[in-house]
This record gives structure tokens, C-alpha cells and sequence, in this order.
């Protein structure tokens, strides 16, 4: 029998996205850890590593309200580094959420993308 790779969901607590990919894998019977970086924070290297692997314009949520509460000179001229700093500042700026299966990262819900990774 294959051993299950390790789940871990990145968000925050209270996000209507995270509730949904927290249903859909409790449904789905699906063993994960949450790791809330809000409460918890996120680790400077961890931000870094998914940056490359996903690219940090996937992980920097520009929709929500802390990213357009932001003066406009720290939202121009983006580089990979200033994203960093910025979700680094506020982890709410981190796309939610950023799901870890085995090493392969999903950032956003989308009941297909995870129908297709644990194979539902």
C-alpha cells in the first residue's frame, strides 16, 4: 500500500476560500495539518521557495483589500523581492491558500485541481 503524502493547507482561520478547500478535504476524507500564518506566521525561506516553485505572481493576492488599501508607490514596480516583503509584512497578502501535497504546492481553490491531485 502506497503511503499518503503529507497535506498541508496554508491560510487563514476565517477566509470564505479556505472554508471551502477545508470542506472539500474533509469531505473527500483527506488528512491535512493547517497551518494558519496568521497565528502562526510564515517563515521568510518557505515564502522564497514557493515563490520559484509557483511564482510569486501567483502567490501575491492583488484582490483583496490589504493589497489595494497599499499607497500606490509600494504597489508599482513589483519585483519578486518587494512581494516577498509585502506578504512577508502582511500574510493576508498571500493568496489563500497555498495547499502542499507531497512537495507539489496549489495556490487558490479550485474543486478540479484537487480532484485531480488526490485522485477524487
Amino acid at each position: 500500500m502506497a503511503k499518503a503524502r503529507p497535506v498541508t493547507i496554508y491560510g487563514i482561520k476565517n477566509c470564505d476560500t479556505m472554508k471551502k478547500a477545508r470542506a472539500w478535504l474533509d469531505g473527500h476524507d483527506v488528512a491535512y495539518e493547517f497551518h494558519d500564518y496568521k497565528a502562526a506566521g510564515v517563515e521568510h525561506s518557505q515564502l522564497e521557495g514557493w515563490s520559484k516553485d509557483v511564482g510569486w505572481e501567483l502567490l501575491l493576492n492583488r484582490a483583496g483589500t490589504t493589497f489595494r488599501a497599499l499607497p500606490d508607490k509600494d504597489k508599482d514596480g513589483l519585483t519578486e523581492k518587494k512581494a516577498i516583503a509585502l506578504m512577508m509584512a502582511q500574510p493576508s497578502m498571500i493568496k489563500r491558500p497555498v495547499l502542499d501535497v507531497g512537495g507539489k504546492l496549489l495556490v487558490g481553490f479550485k474543486a478540479d485541481q484537487y480532484e485531480k491531485a488526490f485522485g477524487k
